[in-house]
């Protein structure tokens, strides 16, 4: 802890220091405020002048940011923020944020004011925004603006990347040199109403299809999917194909229109404009401040030219590029384009930063939801995205509702759709039409049309040509020429276990003592494919769709309700197809033999894991038939029940043979609702209990999903739809081992294995400990990949096939079918094998394909989830708060800290600089370890300041309430004698 005695210091230093935070914004973010300005401006002025005003870093365009900032509040929250783990260990995205450039000027005045090292921060009182400069974080906290009428000031806003009309071909009208920072001037009127003036070029023109073809196969370009930093949406990254740090792509003219999840290839910049930082964690943003540079890369990269690009015809596909691409990227991770950077004498490190040349695939939806701003005298309207990554758009006012030019006021708080049209390359806005008008921001339904709308979620009814397809004699039932075909078990005590609201029932158990003392366990998996035949209208929007999407409040299905609530869903005392893996195992879980094949059953019970749950904890109890679902009189409660406890016995062996054998689970907790059932609206929440019936159910659906996984591909090594988790990026988990060796945090990240051990071990046992290990795993997740879904044909080298985290060799989707496409595909492949179903017309190509629309779709379905669990707990924040709870700070910055609010399992980043009642603070990095020192103003004068310390794993009290914006709430701080301290 810092003494007492610096306080009179930071105080002396607030006004260079507010000075320095005013000028710390990188000339490339200068340019772009001063193009967005455009739509205010009542003035063309020249290019030169444009170019001189971009030079000049004015107390004008700080406000011009605060003004911005103050209307994106106004406007709503971000829909940003971090990822949660699916339960294959799947990696969320980054908690931390990035740092954009500065200056070397900027780093003298900083060096100059600085009391101590570089390492070293001290801030004196916080300070509004009328007072106080705020950095890239803190200005997204800062107080509303009083000029409301202003544009916002948003660099994605101007030009984040859209091109939805791109030529494939990368032609351009005007094909010249530009330099990196160079942009078009003001845009005059004729240009934003689409005239055909003289326009000078915002981005450089795309390169030629075959250039891009020839740069790949050649290692000087790469190709990977573009993430933007959610927090400072003028970063933005791509995976280095040598598994080493992320490239950089530093500012929005460099991501040349690419959106957040696009597919693009790059080519390096030469590393004299390499970004340079102090750490490998720095890398992937663990700090507030700007990142400092070496002054020559930075005055090079501000100058630096762009090369002539060919423009020239070209007769290459752009599909066969796309899948050429693909097959490449699985097959090799290629050569690194330049040996990986080493540290220079000063410790800091290089990290590679390069610029979009050619947009591959176009990921994102290129739908978003926002707001209108009316223009005075202009023949269009303003639409403003609620996602900063996304730019403005111009939206033609014929376009816009009736009366929106007389009464505009009517629709400032009006969510709508806006589709983006095109967005040329000399243009600083996209251009757009208004999809749907979605209601009033902060409801629950427009809110949740709007998330879907945004990420691609295809929540359409089916359309008559689809629902053709299904069984017309309804009440369905099995014809008799199907029975004959399978293995008949409807007189099996056959059961499921699901959430107490689930109704599409994918999956059953039976577990049948055998006279040798061992058991028959069977996992019964709803037949699907039966139902979905390959390659009609029914297998294209299934396959489209991919995956359901699950919301707090409703299920968006991928198959007709018919099919996922009725037809093929596992429902109690009714005849069902299935397709069965049937194990003979030893109580100690040892598998002495399997079997494959479809069959029928007849679900005994419906059991909730609540019901499940009950059984396991009661052994010797008689539950009376009041206590349970309705079961089938031939199979009695006892029986049914005794079976629960063999499969708990079994799946305990399971699992602990699994966890000594080397897999890791990274549980992260999750959030649940009680709604009321006429409004839907959230009544209360709760963090879900992972209990012994939910990891009854894993194991044995782990289980099946391995021995499918095995049989598929030694049946088809050429078409097998497998799933691949790759280990944890090196670099990240060096620095992460070497974070919590000088946290004290006795942990081993040398395998899956190790890591899981050093979880359950090293965390004591109190009632802190499950956020202690949230804590841990959040830390954990981040140099985590994700899983993959593959075609094996693709892959040469079978030791990239690995499951990580499960520490399998091979694994696969197999036990849900109603809800993954991916599982269907598995289920055909296994009917072929097993010569029960058609002949397979897929090929190596076709599962591939469909392998990757399964990512997308299962990426963002999960991320739909969490924006949906988000949207909820706002409302609940507004309705019952505030809500006071304990709270574990899981991350330091140095001038902001996360913490996990205990009661309810979310994360939120508290500003320093907003907690009221705070003097000042202090910022200290000793190695990786972050700790800042809060200075409270005590309450009486005469006794002194309060100091606290702020590190990993500290408990503090905090108050969630929502703020002014919709749906959006802040974490606020506690003084530390709330809580006795």
């Amino acid at each position: 802890m810092e003494p007492p005695k610096h306080t009179k210091k930071a105080n002396m230093n607030r006004d260079p220091k507010r000075s320095q935070n005013q000028s710390s914004t990188p000339r490339q973010k200068d340019a772009y405020a001063r193009l967005l300005s455009q739509h205010s401006s009542r003035e063309e002025s020249s290019l030169s002048l444009y170019m001189e005003k971009v030079s000049t870093r004015s107390t004008q365009q700080d406000c011009e940011r605060k003004q911005g900032v103050s209307d994106r509040q106004r406007r709503g929250p971000r829909r940003d923020t971090t990822t949660s783990q699916d339960g294959d260990i799947e990696s969320g995205e980054e908690l931390s944020s990035l740092k954009p450039t500065e200056p070397k000027k900027q780093q003298k005045q900083q060096k100059k004011n600085k009391d101590s090292t570089d390492t070293d921060v001290f801030v004196g009182q916080p300070q509004s925004p009328k007072k106080a400069g705020t950095s890239g974080q803190e200005r997204e906290k800062g107080p509303k603006s009083k000029k409301k009428d202003h544009p916002k000031h948003q660099e994605g806003a101007s030009c984040s990347g859209f091109d939805t009309q791109m030529s494939p071909h990368g032609k351009d009208k005007n094909p010249q040199q530009l330099r990196a920072s160079s942009a078009s001037s003001p845009a005059d009127k004729r240009k934003n109403r689409g005239g055909r003036g003289s326009k000078k070029q915002v981005f450089e023109p795309y390169m030629a299809l075959e250039d891009v073809s020839h740069g790949l196969k050649r290692g000087e370009l790469i190709q990977g999917q573009l993430r933007i930093n959610p927090k400072k949406y003028h970063e933005a990254f791509i995976p280095s194909p040598d598994d080493a740090r992320d490239i950089f792509l530093d500012g929005i003219v460099v991501r040349n229109r690419a959106l957040n999840g696009d597919i693009v290839v790059v080519q390096i910049l030469p590393q004299d404009q390499w970004k340079v930082v102090r750490s490998d964690t720095d890398c992937d943003g663990t700090s507030d401040l700007e990142s400092q540079r070496d002054g020559t890369a930075q005055k090079k990269r501000a100058q630096a030219s762009r090369p002539a690009v060919n423009v020239g015809d070209q007769s290459s596909d752009q599909d066969e590029l796309v899948r050429k691409v693909q097959s490449a990227t699985l097959a090799d991770p290629g050569e690194p384009l330049e040996e990986p950077s080493t540290p220079r004498s000063n410790g800091e490190i290089l990290q590679k930063t390069a610029k979009v040349v050619y947009i591959v695939e176009k990921k994102h939806s290129r739908a978003v939801t926002g707001f209108l701003k009316f223009l005075p005298d202009k023949p269009f309207a303003m639409f403003s995205p609620v996602d900063h990554r996304v730019p403005r758009i111009n939206v033609p006012l014929i376009d816009c509702p009736e009366n929106f030019g007389t009464r505009p006021g009517d629709y400032t708080n009006t969510l709508f759709i806006c589709r983006i049209t095109d967005w040329a390359a000399d243009s600083n806005f996209a251009e757009g039409l208004l999809a749907k008008t979605l209601g009033q921001a902060g409801e629950i339904e427009p809110e949740t049309e709007g998330i879907l709308t945004e990420y691609d979620v295809d929540s359409s009814e089916f359309s008559d040509e689809v629902l053709d397809c299904l069984p017309k004699n309804l009440p369905w039932t099995i014809p008799p020429e199907e029975m004959k075909k399978r293995k008949d078990l409807r007189t099996e005590c056959i059961f499921t276990i699901d959430p107490s609201t689930a109704r599409d029932l994918d999956d059953a158990l039976s577990c049948k003592l055998l006279p040798d003392g061992n058991f028959e366990v069977g996992v019964h998996i709803a037949d699907v494919s039966y139902f979905v035949e390959e390659d009609n209208s029914l297998d294209a929007i299934a396959s489209q769709r991919a995956t359901s999407v699950y919301m707090v409040q409703k299920v968006i299905p991928m198959l007709p309700r018919l099919l996922c609530e009725e037809l093929c869903s596992l429902n109690p005392l009714t005849d069902r197809l299935t397709f069965s893996v049937i194990w003979k195992i030893t109580p100690e879980g040892k598998i002495l033999s399997e079997w494959f094949g479809r069959s029928v059953i007849r679900s005994c019970v419906k059991l909730s894991y609540d019901h499940a749950q009950s059984m396991i904890e009661a052994p010797e109890k008689m539950f009376s038939a009041e206590e349970l679902p309705p079961v089938a009189p031939e199979h009695p409660i006892d029986e049914i029940h005794q079976a629960v406890l063999n499969l708990h016995t079994i799946a305990k062996n399971l699992r602990a043979q699994r966890f000594s054998g080397g897999a890791l689970r990274l549980d992260q907790l999750k959030l649940s609702f009680t709604l009321d059932r006429e409004t839907m609206m959230p009544q209360g929440c709760y963090i879900y209990q992972y209990k012994d019936s939910n990891k009854l159910v894993e194991e044995l659906m782990l289980l099946a999903n391995i021995a499918t996984a095995n049989h598929i591909h030694r049946k088809f090594p050429e078409l097998a739809m497998l799933r691949r988790h790759p280990p944890p990026k090196a670099k990240m988990v060096d620095e992460l081992q070497e974070l919590c060796d000088q946290l004290g945090i006795d942990i081993d990240l040398s395998s899956a294995g190790a890591l899981h051990k050093s979880l359950n071990t090293t965390l004591g046992d109190d009632e802190y400990t499950t956020f202690r290990k949230e804590v841990l795993t959040h830390m954990c997740s981040r140099p985590m990949q994700m899983a993959l879904y593959f075609c094996s044909g693709v892959l040469k080298d079978e030791h990239l096939f690995k499951h990580y985290a499960l520490n399998v060799p091979l694994y696969t989707h197999f036990t849900s079918p109603i809800r993954r496409y991916a599982d269907i595909v598995v289920h055909r492949l296994l009917a072929s094998s097993l010569k029960c179903g058609p002949h397979l017309g897929l090929s190596t190509e076709e599962v591939q394909k469909q392998a990757s629309r399964c990512n997308d779709k299962k990426t963002l379905s999960k991320r739909v989830q969490e924006l949906s669990s988000e949207l909820f707990f706002g409302v609940f924040v507004r309705e019952c708060g505030p809500l006071d709870s304990e709270a574990m700070v899981m991350g330091v910055l140095d001038q902001s800290f996360d913490v996990l609010v205990v009661r309810y399992g979310v994360q939120k980043r508290i500003y320093c600089k907003s907690i009221a009642g705070l003097d000042s603070f202090h910022h200290r990095k000793v190695g990786k370890k972050s700790e800042l020192t809060l200075v409270w103003t005590p309450e009486d004068q005469e006794k002194p300041p309060v100091e606290q310390v702020i590190s990993i794993f500290t408990l503090v009290e905090v108050q969630l309430k929502a703020d002014s914006a919709p749906m959006k709430y802040s974490a606020l701080l506690k003084r530390p004698e709330d809580d006795g301290s």
